[in-house]
């Protein structure tokens, strides 16, 4: 029997409907597709069911990325690496279907990672992740809501999000104290012109370190007081934070690298 690694945050998925539900998400048939934490591979054999044309695994635990051998065939190609380290786009100059039962510890960091790492183009189609039901929350939240924030507004950035499904506790093994939910990304095509997306998360940063208090101080930390912009992007520095919509926080980002140029 394989036992789960706490310190890589591994919890197994088991749940046969929630599998099936995951990999009903997007056509597989004829697409490359690659797997993040495959673990035990009970996700992976129902993927190669589907038969995708190739499938790639990134598997950090080595003796998980040795014992996923077993079940799978030539179309397959196996990782033993961290995919925080890992560069998705050498795998394939076609688009690729992204699965991920995602470490919960590492999960916001994956996701980021992918998005401040893109370039004008995509090298995915779809995104259907596994997070901390808190993760996805935050991650789906609209502005004027307390889950609002910074993860928010940088997936908003340059994906189309849907909430799948909430999954219990009782799908996994071991099973984790908390919820999680299936979330399914597409690329969007239209997104504001960000030269830098370290810059939006800069942005996001000093404004959401006190995400209670007034605009006024983040504002003027960046802006210098600069009344122009405040009625140019319509901003009342009475209000706070999770006020400001995201298209505001793209175009302040905008201005702030302007005035760095």
């Amino acid at each position: 029997m394989i036992k789960a690694k706490k310190s890589l945050g591994q919890n197994f998925l088991i749940d046969k409907n929630i599998i099936d539900k995951i990999t009903s998400t997007v056509s597989i048939e004829g697409n490359e597709v690659l797997e993040v934490g495959p673990g035990t591979g009970n996700l992976t054999k129902e993927i190669l069911k589907k038969n995708p044309s190739k499938m790639y695994l990134v598997e950090k635990d080595t003796f998980l990325a040795e014992n996923l051998k077993e079940i799978i065939d030539g179309r397959v190609k196996i990782f033993n690496e961290d995919v925080l380290k890992f560069d998705e786009s050498l795998l394939s100059k076609n688009k690729i279907i992204v699965f991920g039962n995602l470490p919960y510890n590492v999960s916001t960091e994956i996701l980021s990672t992918w998005i401040t790492k893109l370039k004008n183009d995509y090298w995915f189609s779809d995104l259907v992740l596994m997070f901390q039901k808190e993760v996805a929350d935050r991650i789906i939240a609209k502005f004027n809501t307390s889950a609002y924030g910074r993860l928010s507004i940088l997936a908003n950035w340059r994906l189309n999000i849907n909430k799948i499904c909430d999954i219990s506790p009782e799908s996994f093994s071991p099973r984790p104290k908390i919820q999680s939910s299936l979330v399914h990304f597409t690329p969007k095509k239209n997104f504001a012109t960000i030269e830098d997306p370290l810059n939006l998360e800069k942005i996001t940063r000093i404004f959401f370190s006190h995400r209670r208090k007034m605009l006024k101080k983040p504002f003027n930390q960046i802006f210098n007081g600069n009344n122009g912009l405040l009625e140019k992007l319509n901003i009342d520095l009475n209000l706070r934070p999770q006020n400001l919509d995201f298209d505001t926080y793209y175009k302040l980002t905008m201005e702030y690298e302007k005035l760095r140029s």
